[in-house]
This record gives C-alpha cells, sequence and structure tokens, in this order.
C-alpha cells in the first residue's frame, strides 16, 4: 500500500479524488494493527462530512441482474445530477478466502463514468452478504461527496436482512415468477424490504413479470399493508426500460421517512447495532489472540468435535480463561 499521511487520505476524500478514495476504503479494509489506527483516526476527522448520502441495499437471487441493473440505475442516476457510489460486495471463497471481485468489470460505463465510484470488496465470509468494513465504506464515500451509495449484497437468504441494518432503503430484485414459486423468496425478506422491482420484465417475461408484480404486492400488501406499504414495479435492466419507476418509489419512500420523522432514529439504531457488532467482532479476535487461551485451544477444539464437550460449555470454559475467572 502506498506510504500516505493521515492529511493526504483526509484531503483526498474530502476533493472526491476517486484514487484516494479507494486507497482508504483499503485502508479500512487491512487487518494490519497500523492501518487500523489510521483508519480509525480517518474516520473520526471524516465523520462530521458523513450521513449526507441516501444508502440503498440491493440483493437478490444470483442470477436476478443485479449488476445489470445497479449499472442502468447509476447511469440514470448520473445523468439526473447525482454522484453515485456503488460498494459491490463479493463472495469470498470459504477455501482460499479469495474474492471473485467481477463486479467492476460488469459495470464497464459505470466505473469509467466521473460521477461514479464502484467499489467491489471481498465479503471474507462475513454473514450478511456485506462486507466486515461496508458501514466504514459508506461513511468514505459520504465524506466524499456521493450523494447516493448503493450496497449491492451477495445474494438474497436470512442472513441478508443485515443489510437493511446499515441502510435507508432495501431494494429487493426479483425474478419474474408466478404462483408457488414466490414461496422462494422467504417471508422474513419481504417484512423488511421497502421497494421490489421485477427484473428482466421483457419479451416473453413481459407477462410473467407483469403477473409477479400483482402477486408481490397482494403478498406485501397482507404482510406490511399501511401508510408506508413496500412498492412493487416492472423493469428491464438490460433494455434500461421502467429503471425511473423503480428509482420514483426509491424516492417515494424517502420522502415517508423523512416526513415522519423515523430516519434519524432508524440511523441512531443502527449506529448501536453496528457499535455490538465491533465489539462482538473485536472480542472474538482478543480471545483468540490471548496467549492462555492459545495454549488450551487446540484440546478443547478436539473436545468438541469429538463430542466430549459441548459447544457452549466450551465456550464458557475459553471465556474464563480469557477473562481470568
Amino acid at each position: 500500500m502506498t506510504q500516505l499521511t493521515l492529511d493526504d487520505y483526509e484531503n483526498g476524500v474530502r476533493r472526491g479524488d476517486r484514487a484516494l478514495l479507494g486507497q482508504a476504503i483499503s485502508l479500512v479494509e487491512s487487518s494490519r494493527p497500523e492501518h487500523r489506527d489510521l483508519a480509525l483516526e480517518l474516520l473520526a476527522r471524516l465523520l462530521p462530512a458523513t450521513g449526507n448520502s441516501w444508502r440503498v441495499g440491493i440483493s437478490g437471487v444470483p442470477g436476478v441482474g443485479k449488476s445489470t441493473f445497479i449499472e442502468a440505475l447509476g447511469g440514470t442516476l448520473t445523468a439526473a445530477g447525482h454522484r453515485v457510489a456503488v460498494l459491490a460486495v463479493d463472495p469470498s471463497s470459504q477455501i482460499s478466502g479469495g474474492s471473485i471481485l467481477g463486479d467492476k468489470t460488469r459495470m464497464n460505463a459505470l466505473s469509467t463514468n466521473p460521477a461514479a465510484f464502484v467499489r467491489p470488496s471481498p465479503s471474507r465470509g462475513v454473514l450478511g452478504g456485506v462486507g466486515l468494513h461496508t458501514r466504514e465504506a459508506i461513511l468514505l464515500c459520504e465524506a466524499a461527496g456521493y450523494d447516493i451509495v448503493l450496497v449491492e449484497t451477495v445474494g438474497v437468504g436470512q442472513s441478508e436482512l443485515l443489510v437493511s441494518e446499515m441502510v435507508d432503503t432495501f431494494l429487493l430484485l426479483a425474478l419474474p415468477l408466478a404462483g408457488d414459486e414466490l414461496q422462494g423468496i422467504k417471508r422474513g425478506i419481504l417484512e423488511v424490504v421497502d421497494v421490489v422491482a421485477v427484473n428482466k420484465s421483457d419479451g416473453e417475461f413481459t407477462d410473467a413479470a407483469k403477473n409477479a408484480r400483482q402477486e408481490l404486492q397482494a403478498a406485501l400488501h397482507i404482510l406490511r399493508g399501511g401508510d408506508n406499504e413496500p412498492g412493487v414495479a416492472c423493469c428491464s435492466a438490460l433494455h434500461g426500460d421502467g429503471i425511473e419507476d423503480v428509482w420514483a418509489l426509491v424516492a417515494k419512500h424517502r420522502e415517508h421517512v423523512e416526513r415522519s420523522g423515523t430516519l434519524a432514529a432508524t440511523r441512531g439504531q443502527q449506529q448501536l447495532h453496528w457499535l455490538w457488532s465491533q465489539i462482538e467482532a473485536q472480542l472474538a479476535i482478543a480471545v483468540r489472540a490471548d496467549a492462555k487461551v492459545a495454549a488450551m485451544l487446540p484440546e478443547i477444539e478436539q473436545q468438541v468435535r469429538e463430542l466430549r464437550c459441548v459447544p457452549s460449555q466450551a465456550a464458557q470454559r475459553i471465556l474464563h480463561t480469557f477473562l481470568g475467572l
């Protein structure tokens, strides 16, 4: 990593230098202690310049066309005068720890758009389909002047509900489905989603997409009927059709939460969740690094593997050793 000073990082981010913004995100993603200390100081300096974007989480099953949709949406938004940051989280291999990091290559036009910033980051196996430092990357993008931050998640599942705890609008991309196939979308997702877009609504799938929209709207009315019932729109990201309709639903949701006064409270709660998730993550690192724990860990792990010890009991022994109890 290029040796830069704290002032270099801060000034570069504040003036919207995309190269330095990328390096700043690499800094916060680094696991090296000296980088981490510098990253935390940088975030503290930039914190007053954050919070001015609209944060949108975008999720959907593999093959739904997330990257194509984001490219189309990003182009529409930048053409309207917005500055758009995309944090595209790639799945990490559970074997090698490596990441595909292919989103930037799939967003060719947006990656070269001067009003956009596309950053692929590895999830490193973190549940929630988001990277360990995605929240910090959002703050850096906001400090760099991006007024819309799109967070693309790995996929849809119970764990991906965590993305709703770091964004203002959670947008679900769905495929043209019908009938019982709608059961493939978990109820938990529908309970937190704010906008649904039925993608690939073109050609032979046009009618199926319209049917899916009606069924999804009916399901959401039953689950979430009220002043802020999630809206559903059809679109074709490949052809650029219906993108404005989808964004109009995002704008409607934004208007509702700002008018109702719930935005500040929601973001405050998200900050508290971030606090405790960081405490849990850093405690786990500290426990593993403790010399006394490290000495006893191989034997305890062997006992757990061989079913000679209940994991909860083993965890208690480890924590007691760490705390000196």
